[in-house]
């Protein structure tokens, strides 16, 4: 089958008539700044939506997703304007439309928007490498490659990936690195690549740091606890996890996040360990503030090599101390803290996360260490520095 168009862009949270549209906002006396993004706006609230709704100050950003099965017949266009002035494309496919159809497809999706909107003046902003298969045509006064992860490392990762990127390499005038780790594996092919590891928004995880109610579904959950929140998969220990729970069984174990790439029946399962599914980034403080120790057990493989959790600013940001298996970027950063602590097998782990205990009862010391490493590291700062990087490079 053939979808050659016109198609439909639909303004709102979906195509229910029932719902009032949302406004659509579009200056046409600023630039476009288009991010082609692997990740989903409303998945969870990490380093995309941190950039884009600041981004979004001084641009029209359109934040372009990776495609969704309809059971439409003919593809559309869903546009979702999100509070902080971002446009959220989500692409709409019929059943069967992949491959070579689905590029051409999205290629018209997203040329008939930019032309509905009269776009003129664009900047590209990639996530993905896989997005040049429709965007390659397009000619932006700047491509900025945003390499937050080493992406053809992880589970499913697609075969035509690391073409794509050599390719997404070369046209880019930045490169963009979410850890110094992945900077030193990305320098050499481009000259003019530039390190921004996670950064946090302080303010908002320091409100874990005053008592309030704790969530329903943690409430009845024992002390002490040992958090981690974040997406559930191949890059989680789960083997240790289980072990911790199993040599501490006064111990509770509390996992916030959706389990993704692994089946949830491969997950261990003891009355200590505690899975309490997704959460919103703005009820993220309160489970916070209700755990001892936040923990960071990653898996040490190929998917976990270059990544600098966010999540180590923000735990130390909501004033817990924090346990993690050796993580590169985590251990250049934080290791000698003395309230990151590195373990690298079960049995450290657990020695870690007693030393840890002890840590959150001498709070004046926490804090006043966190606050120290914590600095001006900003979600801004990062923004404002990135920002710097664009004009230089135009």
């Amino acid at each position: 089958m053939s979808w050659a168009g016109p198609f439909q862009y639909d303004i709102g949270k979906s195509r229910n008539p029932s719902q009032s549209p949302v406004e659509v906002v579009f200056d046409e006396q600023v630039p476009t700044l288009l991010c082609l993004s692997h990740l989903r706006w409303s998945f969870v609230y990490q380093r995309p939506q941190h950039l884009m709704s600041r981004f979004a100050r001084d641009f029209n950003v359109l934040f372009f997703e990776e495609p969704i099965p309809t059971e439409d017949a003919e593809p559309w266009l869903e546009v979702r304007p999100d509070e902080s002035g971002v446009q959220v494309l989500v692409p709409r496919l019929p059943q069967g439309c992949d491959g070579e159809a689905a590029d051409r497809v999205l290629r018209g999706l997203l040329d008939g928007y930019l032309d509905k909107l009269g776009v003129r003046d664009l900047v590209l902003w990639y996530y993905t490498p896989m997005s040049l298969s429709f965007s390659d045509h397009l000619e932006p006064r700047q491509t900025v490659y945003d390499c937050m992860d080493e992406l053809s490392a992880f589970r499913g990762a697609p075969p035509q990936l690391i073409e794509r990127e050599v390719e997404l390499m070369r046209r880019a005038n930045l490169v963009f690195t979410g850890g110094y780790s992945l900077y030193e594996a990305k320098r050499q092919r481009h000259e003019n690549a530039h390190p921004f590891p996670s950064s946090v928004d302080v303010e908002h995880f320091a409100a874990a740091r005053r008592p309030q109610h704790d969530p329903d579904d943690q409430a009845q959950i024992p002390h002490p606890r040992l958090g981690f929140y974040g997406v559930i998969d191949e890059r989680l220990d789960i083997e240790l996890i289980a072990r911790v729970a199993e040599a501490r069984p006064s111990w509770q174990i509390v996992l916030v996040g959706p389990v993704v790439k692994i089946d949830p029946a491969d997950l261990p399962q003891r009355d200590n360990i505690h899975y309490l599914g997704g959460k919103t980034y703005d009820e993220l403080p309160q489970y916070l503030a209700g755990w001892d120790v936040a923990i960071m057990p990653f898996a040490l493989n190929e998917s976990t090599r270059f990544i600098s959790p966010t999540k180590t600013p923000e735990y130390l940001a909501g004033g817990c101390p924090v346990v993690s298996t050796p993580i590169t970027d985590v251990v250049r950063t934080y290791g000698d803290t003395g309230i990151v602590r590195i373990a690298d097998t079960a049995e450290a782990f657990v020695t870690a996360c007693e030393a840890a205990l002890a840590d959150a009862e001498d709070r004046d010391r926490l804090l006043e260490t966190a606050d120290r490493i914590l600095g001006d590291m900003s979600w801004d700062h990062t923004w404002s520095l990135m920002k710097e990087k664009m004009k230089c490079a135009m």
